[in-house]
């Protein structure tokens, strides 16, 4: 019902920049929430940055201030731009969005496959 595709992880090295993006398809009402988690090899899944439709935001304390989330309504897309990185940011990026499938429905979750950065020092 609902897809979610992500691009532009890659690798770069500490102080470098990337932007993430995440296309959503399909069939739904609205998404009130995108955002991105991360998961680095050993660690648990971690909340990165989320934005609601209205364009709240909110951060990881290990990201702030070098990262900022932004969505394109018209588009479902939503973005991360991370500057500034360090090689503790190295991680799978993964792409979550809370989705109102039909009017008066549920929030259903939804994930994407994830995209690897790797920081480099």
């Amino acid at each position: 019902q609902v897809q979610l595709v992500e691009s532009g992880g890659g690798s770069v090295q500490a102080g470098g920049f990337l932007r993430v993006s995440c296309a959503a398809s399909g069939t739904f009402f609205s998404i009130p929430t995108m955002g991105w988690y991360r998961q680095a090899p050993g660690k648990q899944r971690e909340l990165v940055a989320t934005i609601s439709s209205t364009g709240h935001t909110n951060y990881a304390d290990s990201v702030k201030g070098r990262s900022t989330i932004s969505r394109d309504n018209a588009k479902n897309t939503v973005y991360l731009q991370m500057n500034s990185l360090k090689p503790e940011d190295t991680a799978v990026y993964y792409c979550y969005c809370n989705v109102i499938l039909r009017l008066g429905s549920g929030i259903k979750g939804y994930w994407g496959q994830g995209t690897q950065v790797t920081v480099s020092s």
